[in-house]
């Protein structure tokens, strides 16, 4: 499912409003916007969100209008750009199909929004299926085009140290919401982690309040068995989308060692990405946190 965010937020915002909803229906080669995405275009010209990444949006922008003016749905398909420079196409070489619907009971239904948003919010995913020979969404229904909304994605840290502080950065430009945790007082500050969630309770006490669920990483980088053990074990009696562990392989193999005597059976034991992060050759905290930040994003699409 792709990050639509935004979209959601906007639909929030512009409740009421005259409004059309384009989707990503399917995509062949380079495709610059995976299937799923959205772009929702307010009736007086403004719109959230990319089905291209600015390829054909003015297309999508003239085709919205219409919608929101009583046209019926309509599904487009945009693919490699010929020789007229203006043509609307995809210079990348690949294939889009764009549905475009009305925000109405007839097409999009604005409650599917809220149902949307209170699935996220409780840590659920939803599947809205669309009928693509009458542009009606339904919940539940059979359809032949099913768009799954994940939960938001999450990030919780054990361990303000200095590889957190270049995670954090990477997290929010990813835009997945970020949670410090560290109960040492003195590494867990504004000044050292500013614009950060931060929570200085024992991590699981922290995980248990939290609830990460399959849109969510747990990283444990304190290297103190004494806070990254607790994290882990509460980690993996979740289900935790993605779970990662900062240290050697000789220190991963005594943690290993740990977790079993703490009761974690083999299968449980294999979800931890230990040592953490992709082998990019990183030296140095902030190459190391690149390289996490890399295997948390490969997890996430590999579901």
């Amino acid at each position: 499912m792709a990050d639509n965010d935004s979209v959601l937020a906007a639909a929030r915002s512009w409740a009421g409003a005259p409004l059309a909803i384009a989707t990503v229906t399917s995509t062949w080669g380079s495709a610059p916007r995976p299937r799923g995405s959205h772009m929702l275009v307010h009736g007086d010209g403004r719109f959230e969100g990319s089905v291209s990444g600015g390829c054909v949006e003015s297309d999508i922008l003239a085709t919205a209008a219409e919608v929101i003016a009583g046209a019926p749905f309509v599904v487009k398909r945009y693919g490699v750009a010929d020789a007229a420079a203006w043509d609307v196409g995809l210079p990348c070489g690949g294939e889009i199909e764009v549905m475009v619907q009305p925000v109405s009971p007839h097409g999009f239904d604005p409650a599917l929004f809220e149902a949307v948003e209170a699935a996220r919010a409780d840590g659920r995913a939803i599947d809205l299926s669309t009928d693509l020979s009458s542009g009606v969404t339904t919940q539940g229904a059979a359809g032949a085009f099913v768009n799954r909304y994940d939960p938001p994605r999450r990030l919780l840290i054990v361990g303000a140290v200095q590889i957190a502080q270049t995670l954090c950065g990477l997290a929010r430009e990813l835009g997945i919401a970020t949670t410090l945790i560290d109960p040492r007082a003195r590494f867990l500050t504004p000044e050292r982690f500013p614009g950060v969630t931060l929570d200085d309770r024992w991590p699981d006490e922290a995980l248990a309040a939290l609830r990460p669920d399959a849109a969510s990483a747990v990283v444990t980088l304190s290297h103190d068995i004494k806070i990254d053990d607790p994290a882990l074990v509460a980690a993996l009696k979740a289900p935790t989308g993605y779970v990662g562990a900062l240290g050697s392989r000789r220190s991963h193999a005594a943690r290993l060692e740990r977790l079993v005597a703490a009761g974690i059976g083999p299968d449980d034991l294999a979800r931890i990405d230990g040592p953490v992060g992709l082998d990019i050759g990183a030296i140095g905290p902030a190459e190391i946190a690149l390289s996490i930040a890399a295997a948390m994003v490969r997890s996430f699409h590999a579901r």
